[in-house]
């Protein structure tokens, strides 16, 4: 009987504990990562966005919502998306830098390698 409860609780907390750790690193917030340990792709997008542009895909400099509520909160319209091409990704592929200001501005910066998932900010 005893066996059963136990296993019983284990089970539970192996399918709730999925379900909670977003809520966890959502009260984290975002990480830290140095620019020179970005991957080169991302270091060329940071390049691009100081530079204006131009960037190869349309949807780079559009607002980012921040819906997932993981970077610090600001009014809509500050923080803006671009896209980090990886090799041997299809399309647009999950890897994003996120900067905060004016649009195309390079300063309070974030990655995220799993598609707004998780982020790191670049200092």
């Amino acid at each position: 009987m005893l066996a059963r409860l136990i296993h019983g609780t284990l089970l539970m907390l192996t399918l709730v504990i999925p379900l909670v750790a977003p809520a966890a690193g959502y009260a984290r917030g975002p990480g830290e990562i140095a620019v020179d340990s970005l991957p080169r792709e991302a270091r060329q997008t940071l390049t691009l966005i100081k530079g204006g542009g131009p960037f190869p895909y349309d949807r780079d400099g559009v607002v980012f919502g921040n819906r997932e509520r993981i970077l610090p909160q600001q009014p809509r319209g500050y923080y803006h998306e671009y896209t980090v091409k990886m090799p041997g990704s299809r399309g647009r592929g999950a890897y994003r830098i996120v900067c905060g200001g004016e649009q195309r501005a390079s300063r309070d910066c974030y990655y995220s390698d799993d598609h707004y998932q998780t982020f790191k900010r670049i200092r």
